[in-house]
């Protein structure tokens, strides 16, 4: 999937062709980053992706941010328009974890569809019917925040 930042200055193809998984969330952390009511992530491997090409690492800033159980999560985002990129979480042991979050609004040809809504605790908009909500993380998670 090609990934394109506002001002395409970003551009980037994910490691796999689909996400391994698809979130809408609802926590104060992701409605604060998209000044919005929720985020949506896409899950892929960093495997292919990480550690960043020269070219693509000029062309990110990051900014690193605690985590509730000890860890952090670099904060990636376009030098030129400023939009977020993606998310990855190092555990607190500082080790990198497997996966790399890429903000589904960047994602050409991302299908939305049944998309479960997580930190629905949080939420300040109606959920949709008919699709998965938990009030935290569910069990299993891919790509589990900490």
């Amino acid at each position: 999937m090609e990934v394109t930042c506002q001002c395409g200055a970003v551009t980037f193809t994910t490691p796999t062709p689909k996400p391994l998984a698809l979130y809408h969330c609802h926590c104060t952390e992701c409605r604060k980053q998209t000044a919005s009511a929720y985020g949506s992530s896409a899950i892929f491997p960093a495997a292919g992706l990480f550690p960043l090409s020269a070219n693509l690492s000029s062309k990110l800033g990051v900014w690193t941010r605690p985590t509730d159980s000890g860890g952090s999560m670099d904060c990636y985002f376009c030098r030129e328009c400023g939009v977020r990129v993606m998310h990855r979480i190092k555990g607190p042991d500082g080790v990198e974890r497997d996966t790399v979050s890429i903000k589904g609004g960047l994602l050409g040809g991302l299908d939305w569809k049944g998309a479960p809504h997580i930190y629905t605790r949080s939420a300040v908009v109606e959920l949709p019917e008919g699709v998965d909500t938990w009030e935290g993380a569910p069990e299993g998670m891919v790509g589990r925040r900490q």
